[in-house]
Formats: C-alpha cells, sequence, structure tokens
C-alpha cells in the first residue's frame, strides 16, 4: 500500500514546516507513517465528493472523477490535489510521533468516570450517549491544520426547510 506523495517529499514537508523527525528515523518509519496518515485522509471519503476514478479496486480515495472544490472549481480525474497530500504528510508526521494518535480505539464499556490515586481523585465528565457513532466521534482528534488543508474538497452542507 501507498500512501499520498513521495517519502522525498514529505521529508521535505515535514523540513519546511520547522518539523524535526526523531533520531534514527528510518525509511521504513517514515513509509509506515505515510500509509497512516493516507488513511485518515481517506476517512474523510464520505465527505468529498465525485467518485473514484479506478472505481472500488482503487486503493486511496483520490483521485476522483466529478470532484469539484467547494467553490465549483473541476479537479482534473487524474489530479490528487496538493492540499490533499499535505494534509497526509500532516498525518504522517503526527503518527510517526504518537503512533495511533489517530485512530483511537474506542470501547464504552471501560469508560472511566471517576478515578483515585492516593490523596488525588478526579471525576471526568461523562456524555449521556451511548451510540458508538457519538462515543467515535468524541474520540476521534480533531487536528485543525489537516481540517483547513480539506476543507476546499469537502461537500458543502446545505441546511434544507422542507415544507409541506
Amino acid at each position: 500500500m501507498a500512501g499520498y506523495g513521495t517519502r522525498a517529499d514529505f521529508t521535505t514537508y515535514a523540513t519546511a514546516a520547522g518539523y524535526a523527525f526523531p533520531d534514527g528515523t528510518t525509511d521504513a518509519q517514515k513509509d509506515a507513517a505515510m500509509q497512516r496518515g493516507s488513511l485518515v485522509i481517506d476517512r474523510y471519503e464520505p465527505r468529498f465528493n465525485g467518485r473514484r476514478t479506478g472505481g472500488f479496486a482503487q486503493e486511496r480515495a483520490w483521485p476522483r472523477t466529478g470532484a469539484t472544490t467547494y467553490y465549483g472549481e473541476a479537479i482534473p480525474a487524474d489530479t490528487v490535489p496538493v492540499a490533499i497530500i499535505n494534509a497526509s504528510y500532516e498525518a504522517a508526521f503526527l503518527e510517526l510521533t504518537n503512533p495511533g494518535s489517530l485512530s483511537p480505539v474506542v470501547t464504552g464499556t471501560s469508560t472511566v468516570k471517576r478515578e483515585k490515586v492516593g490523596q488525588i481523585e478526579v471525576e471526568y465528565s461523562t456524555s449521556s450517549s451511548t451510540s458508538v457513532a457519538d462515543m467515535i466521534a468524541m474520540a476521534t482528534p480533531v487536528v485543525t491544520v489537516i481540517e483547513g488543508l480539506l476543507w476546499p474538497f469537502l461537500c458543502p452542507v446545505v441546511v434544507g426547510v422542507l415544507v409541506v
């Protein structure tokens, strides 16, 4: 499986952004992080318009046929926008420096409400919702730089009123 972009471009992007790779980071670790970062971006696929250019067998969500930007600009069917690639690099760097941080495992039955260690006691806020979708949404981190890079490619939300 391949991530978006190339290892060389990932390294250049991260360095230009002022990120420092941990000492001893191998090419294999960068490749694995890029794969995980690309999977994070592909989770947004339901919010991208268009469809996979290569159909269901296409490995990644991009390139897409019939995709447009938020402003209606057509995106060529053979193109992965630079912002999509850069968003995957941001996710890859987070995954490289903190593996699994963007893909939390959610188990509703193991939620801690109150915890006491010695004389310190902490009570965490809880949600009244028990739906799996709500628990996943609450546990999934929001990385504003990734959201900012992706928003021009997400379907606009149109609020409608149904009048009968």
